[in-house]
């Protein structure tokens, strides 16, 4: 019936401009004038035709497709065009198809839902019994009633009753309508939501290696779902500029949230004939829900502290502020160490000096004992050569005087000085013959300055 309205929808349409077109071109006919003799044609008789050229020629287009399909598939004409005409329809159902209804499951995410004790409901998942598995805590109201009406068309007791399955898919009707009746109560979805542990995100194996901001981002945004301040400040990435970061954090740590765990709550007995059973039931859930509570904020603790160790931004900050430090210490203590450096320099160059003194003065120490050593063993040969000198003169003529000639010549070795030891000794070498008048001067000059009694000198005198 559908297909019929739209094709002479479509056909007026084409009617009403044709007949303006043609309207148009009766208002623009005119009449042309009749020709005259004088008007003449020039033909060139020259003019000759191109040679013909063979070139391949394949059809194409809209039409010809069409006229192929047809061919191959055997279509008489009326039935290509109920083709076109259904895919024409398809194609306007898709594009006027409620955007919602992308969102919601096609099939049953849980299939034990099917056979899930009534009588237990809020053991079950709400979210995935309303086809809202993928939305679950971000769907809003008219996309739960719209989800709702969906499930009931499709799992209502009387279309499975006459599709021929049995009553006991009856239990999941009652389920649907717990979780209608649980979602579109805000106080009590509030409290679902606070227990819906199938909306969390697995959180990564430490030790494990992945992408930092694509596994934490969607985990924080999981926990933003429980908090009492909107917005909620994202992860970010690793763009995110300092203070931004550190307001997350912040945020974080001082995390201010809803959840209650009321949902799992033991049911209260209704009657007040028993009032201490009651007040008991009452007593004890809040011992759970204190002690759950408790549970879950030092896991989101525990959360957060991970998340920050882990956090490649926080890292980068922290080299960044111990190398601002360092090289504000390094500015600070640019004095103390320029003074600490020329003190060192001065200590080394005293040292140096130091050194350099200890050195000249073993040197010159060593040199001046060498010196005297060398003077010591040359007056030593000079006082040999002297006292050696009547012997290898055989004693001048006088041998029977040997004794007496040593014993004096030792008096004029021990009492010369060394300049004029040297002196002696040098013209004893150089002249031996003159040896014995050497002696005898230098006895006289001795002798002379009272540095020897002439006595003692008898044979030089």
């Amino acid at each position: 019936m559908k297909i019929e309205k739209k094709f002479f929808k479509l056909t007026s349409l084409q009617l009403a401009s044709l007949q303006e077109i043609e309207r148009i071109k009766r208002e623009m006919m005119f009449t042309l004038p009749e020709l005259t003799s004088d008007i003449t044609v020039k033909v060139n008789t020259e003019a000759e035709k191109s040679a013909a050229v063979r070139r391949p020629i394949e059809p194409v287009g809209r039409y010809f497709l069409q006229h192929a399909q047809r061919t191959l598939r055997n279509h008489t004409w009326s039935e290509f065009e109920k083709i076109q005409a259904e895919k024409n329809v398809k194609t306007v159902d898709e594009s006027t198809q409620d955007p919602d209804e992308l969102l919601f499951d096609d099939e049953l995410t849980d299939e034990s839902l099917l056979t899930h004790d009534p009588r237990d409901w809020k053991t079950a998942d709400l979210y995935a019994a309303m086809g809202l598995s993928k939305l679950r805590y971000r769907a809003n109201n008219s996309q739960i009633i719209k989800s709702h009406r969906k499930q009931v068309l499709k799992h209502h007791p009387d279309k499975k009753s006459a599709a021929g399955a049995g009553l006991e898919q009856d239990g999941f009707f009652k389920i649907i309508q717990k979780a209608y009746e649980t979602l579109t109560d805000s106080t009590k979805r509030s409290q679902y939501d606070s227990c819906d542990f199938n909306a969390d995100v697995e959180q990564p194996k430490k030790g494990t290696e992945y992408n930092f901001f694509e596994v934490w981002g969607p985990v924080f945004e999981a926990e933003a779902r429980f908090s009492k301040k909107q917005p909620v400040p994202s992860l970010g990435d690793v763009n995110t500029p300092k203070k931004e970061v550190e307001q997350f954090y912040s945020f974080w740590h001082r995390f201010d949230s809803w959840r209650t765990f009321e949902f799992l709550d033991e049911d209260v007995p209704d009657d007040s004939s028993n009032r201490d059973q009651k007040r008991y039931t009452e007593r004890k859930n809040k011992a759970a829900r204190d002690k759950k509570k408790t549970a879950d904020n030092a896991r989101l603790v525990k959360l957060v502290e991970r998340v920050a160790n882990e956090d490649p931004r926080i890292k980068l900050f922290k080299e960044e502020e111990k190398k601002e430090k360092e090289r504000k210490k390094w500015e600070r203590d640019a004095g103390a160490r320029a003074e600490a450096e020329a003190a060192a320099k001065a200590d080394a160059e005293a040292r140096a000096r130091a050194e350099a003194d200890a050195v000249s003065e073993a040197s010159a120490k060593a040199d001046k004992k060498k010196a005297k050593e060398t003077a010591k063993a040359a007056k030593k040969k000079n006082k040999r050569t002297v006292r050696n000198a009547p012997k290898e003169a055989d004693y001048f003529g006088d041998s029977d005087k040997a004794a007496a000639i040593d014993e004096q010549v030792g008096f004029i070795v021990e009492t010369v000085d060394d300049e004029l030891l040297v002196e002696v000794s040098t013209k004893i070498k150089s002249s031996p013959s003159t040896t014995k008048e050497t002696l005898q001067e230098t006895a006289a000059a001795l002798s002379g300055s009272g540095k020897l009694p002439a006595s003692v000198l008898p044979y030089f005198l």
